[in-house]
């Protein structure tokens, strides 16, 4: 009967639950043995993929126009008649394979999270998910819909961010303020979300018999190879090998404006990152960012270049930016048609040409696991997803200069070059900010629930972690940045991934700096692995090591500032 299955997701973006479930009933009820192992896996990737496509175009459509009523709908209606049944189908095929005690080849790690799958899993927990991804909609609306009115025209706030880099410092004070006071708008909106994001997951992980959300989270994310205390750790060596590095980039970047103290509107992004002085305008339209792109990763790899030549031949590109998009950059992967999608919101910043690297990384990702025969092995470790993303960064860094195919003056590249990787720098304390944050959140339920609290705990852990930036009277703002990270209320626990591989990348690169074709190649060799390796074992096909020691990490440090000596 599965060759009754549309071969295009589109075709079944209206299907109720009763035209997938067929499907389902006829592998529930299948014998399962060595014999027709094979097919059965085959014909479970068949279905999954289906369902797994139609739930993720229908969130793209949602993020693609927050203001759409039809695809919200669209998207509602399936969170609350398709997702909660399928769940629960799936997880009873889960445990049809583990009852079955078969262990196909390359199974070995999806078995081992299926088991843990099916520890956790409970029915009670399926509409309370669903309620969940309902508020990441909302947390979408709330934030896609901020705007600014700056020099007579209204601004989406990342356009309004991307504003601030080439204007004199009093006016890039002004816009900030305009800025911060249009966050600050929707504070008592964003905290009483936060209240209801707070209370499911707490109920979530106590129905699943977890005395914390992180114990859960831990569990769901698959994290078999490290522990929070880990990640304590890693937060330890952050602030005892890069907060004197980072601090040291603020400090030339206040002995560059010849300025007392650096100031929030001397940022940019997340009032980490300061904008690009000289401001950089690497490209006018997302035509040239893509264009430029293609030269690039065919610089790297021509199989790359190949690779994002189809994505755009295909117009699996939205990247600019409007009124109504939903907030950030991402890279989906649409299975059945085994294509990956990149939606940014790009209005000619350095950041954006930065963005679309990263998610270029995943989209090779999701072209090199389509090779392997079963969805199951397809799901990788967010971890090492970000490796593909951060490492393509840094692999791609030595053709951005428009002689070399890319974006920049000579000039100008050695100045975007250096701003990436005190970039890095700057990231590592800010993603210890976040992740111990959560840490605290969800080991601190109860006072977590109180908004004032995560405020404060927020305060603490960026006057630790980022001494460097002077927020003197703009307290309120300071204190509220956990509110403009979405992974804190749509992600929780998927922050860490990106330091961790950030590390990982630096390896990466330092390989390439030797040998860029092998460096390459044994990239590519681990992003094909897909799920079937440890994380140890994926970032030791890359060529790194995985780790959360200060030894690893100075390293890595020592030569990003050894780099950056250079170029300056």
């Amino acid at each position: 009967m599965f060759d009754t299955l549309p071969q295009n997701a589109r075709d079944a973006l209206d299907w109720s639950w009763s035209q997938f479930e067929p499907y389902y009933t006829d592998l529930q009820a299948r014998e399962l043995t060595a014999a027709n192992a094979a097919q059965w896996l085959a014909d479970w990737t068949c279905i999954s993929q289906l369902v797994d496509e139609v739930a993720t175009r229908l969130t793209v459509a949602t993020t693609q126009d927050t203001t759409d009523k039809a695809a919200e709908a669209a998207y509602t209606c399936f969170l609350d008649n398709v997702r909660p049944a399928h769940s629960a189908a799936e997880q009873r095929l889960k445990e049809k394979l583990l009852a079955s005690g078969l262990e196909p080849a390359g199974f070995e790690i999806p078995l081992r999270h299926m088991r843990a799958e099916a520890e956790i899993f409970r029915e009670a927990n399926i509409p309370l998910l669903v309620q969940v991804d309902k508020l990441g909609l909302e947390y979408d609306r709330i934030v896609g819909a901020q705007t600014v009115e700056w020099a007579g025209e209204e601004k989406t706030l990342a356009q309004a961010y991307a504003a601030l880099e080439g204007l004199e410092r009093d006016q890039r004070e002004a816009l900030w303020r305009l800025i911060a006071a249009r966050h600050l708008q929707d504070r008592d909106t964003l905290n009483a979300l936060w209240q209801q994001f707070l209370d499911l997951r707490r109920q979530i992980a106590a129905n699943a018999g977890f005395a914390s959300f992180r114990d859960y989270q831990w569990q769901t994310f698959g994290r078999f190879d490290y522990t929070p205390a880990d990640c304590e750790t890693f937060h330890a060596a952050i602030e005892e090998v890069v907060v004197p590095a980072a601090t040291r980039v603020y400090q030339r970047l206040r002995q560059r404006m010849g300025v007392d103290s650096v100031r929030p509107w001397d940022m940019q992004r997340d009032n980490v990152f300061p904008p690009a002085h000289p401001k950089l305008r690497p490209f006018e339209t997302t035509e040239q960012l893509e264009t430029a792109a293609e030269t690039i990763f065919n610089r790297v790899d021509p199989k790359l270049g190949a690779y994002f030549s189809t994505m755009r031949r295909e117009s699996l590109l939205d990247l600019g930016n409007r009124k109504g998009k939903a907030p950030g950059g991402y890279c989906t992967h649409f299975l059945v048609e085994q294509r990956p999608f990149i939606f940014m919101n790009a209005v000619g910043s350095t950041d954006d040409v930065t963005t679309l690297l990263h998610e270029a990384g995943h989209a090779f990702h999701a072209f090199e696991v389509d090779r392997l025969p079963y969805m199951q092995q397809k799901s990788y470790p967010t971890e090492f997803a970000e490796v593909a993303s951060m490492s393509m960064e840094l692999l791609s860094s030595p053709y951005w200069a428009a002689s070399e195919g890319g974006y920049y003056s000579d000039v100008d590249a050695v100045h975007a070059r250096r701003q990436h990787l005190e970039h890095i720098l700057l990231f590592w304390p800010y993603m210890a900010v976040v992740d111990a944050f959560q840490h605290w959140v969800y080991t601190h339920a109860d006072a977590a629930m109180n908004p004032a609290n995560c405020d404060a705990k927020w305060g603490e852990l960026w006057e630790r972690f980022i001494p460097g930036i002077d927020w003197d009277g703009l307290e309120d703002m300071k204190v509220t940045g956990w509110h403009r990270k979405l992974h804190i209320f749509q992600i929780p626990f998927y922050y860490v991934d990106y330091g961790l591989a950030q590390l990982g990348a630096v390896q990466v690169w330092r390989n390439a700096l030797n040998n860029q074709a092998q460096a390459v190649e044994n990239y590519r060799r681990a992003l094909a692995l897909g799920g079937t390796a440890t994380l140890p074992d994926l970032f030791g096909t890359a060529g790194a090591r995985f780790g959360f020691d200060a030894p690893l990490l100075r390293e890595a440090v020592d030569l990003i500032e050894r780099t950056l000596d250079e170029l300056r």
